[in-house]
């Protein structure tokens, strides 16, 4: 006789329940959101996995279909690490034509201007990726202003692949379809972890607000950072005196809780709540993070 089978069906609430518990025990996590505008689109893309972590900022100022290049650059990243500029270069040449003849048969349908900025300008974007090459070193890469960080938590020493604040205030290099890399735009190195640790990357207006924090945090330390960037007169000198006026800063306590905001609305109301504080500007928002207990 054959034996009855019964489906019991699975209430929702138990399913999204269970796929954010076995999110929650995932090392890693990515999220990225639209600035707070009216049916804005994200030009951000961001990838986590246990081996690698990556950022890429699309440019929405020049060319077309920005939110589209920095998808496909992280869509087409190595598995080994880009450790020089010549390499990236390569890589690059190697992609681009690819992404040209995918979007070409959509611009042929769009208006004249449309056609004109595919053509003559392309599609930008910044890039930041981390690869992690053994249980506790990982090689990082960087151009533009998007941002790779390593949080040594005992020691609260915050490790970065950019330069000062105030370089935020200038315009980024950009990976381009149509332009040539500039080697000044390209940075790599190697973080050797000490457990307890974060790796993660953010692209600039959050990452901006990561480093300012750390560095008030800090502010014996990074004096002459501080006062170069509050005297900048530009609108990053208002977030960093903001963060001056805080009564104090736990800089544990603030990558805690951009590191646990991996669900979009957690991140959404936490970025929210930090451009109602001025402690940040009106931007896609993204970030990838690896935790090393």
């Amino acid at each position: 006789m054959r034996r009855k089978f019964f489906y019991k069906p699975i209430q929702k609430n138990t399913l999204s329940r269970k796929l954010l518990a076995k999110s929650q025990q995932r090392p890693f996590h990515s999220v990225s959101i639209p600035k707070f505008e009216k049916d804005a689109l994200c030009e951000d893309a961001a990838i986590a996995t246990s081996r690698m972590l990556a950022v890429s900022d699309g440019a929405g100022g020049g060319g077309v279909y920005a939110e589209r290049w920095s998808a496909y650059l992280l869509e087409c990243l190595p598995t080994k690490p880009i450790m020089s500029f010549e390499a990236l270069d390569a890589w690059v040449n190697g992609i681009w034509e690819r992404f040209y003849k995918r979007c070409e048969t959509d611009v042929k349908q769009r208006n004249a201007l449309f056609q004109q900025k595919f053509y003559e300008e392309g599609a930008f974007a910044t890039l930041a990726a981390a690869w992690r090459t053994d249980e506790d070193t990982w090689q990082w890469m960087a151009y533009g202003d998007s941002v790779v960080f390593c949080y040594d938590i005992a020691n609260n020493i915050l490790h970065h692949s950019f330069t000062c604040l105030t370089d935020f205030n200038n315009p980024p290099y950009l990976v381009s379809l149509n332009d040539e890399l500039q080697p000044a735009g390209f940075h790599a190195g190697c973080f050797k972890c000490q457990r307890p640790y974060i790796i993660f990357a953010a692209t600039d207006t959050l990452a901006h607000y990561i480093l300012t924090m750390y560095e008030v945090s800090r502010k014996e330390d990074f004096a002459d950072d501080l006062t170069a960037a509050t005297h900048s007169l530009s609108k990053n000198s208002t977030f960093v005196k903001n963060a001056y006026a805080l009564p104090s800063i736990d800089f544990y306590h603030v990558i805690k809780k951009l590191c646990k905001s991996y669900i979009k609305k957690d991140f959404k109301s936490l970025m929210a709540s930090l451009l109602n504080k001025r402690l940040i500007g009106v931007d896609d928002y993204s970030l990838v993070s690896y935790r090393k207990r």
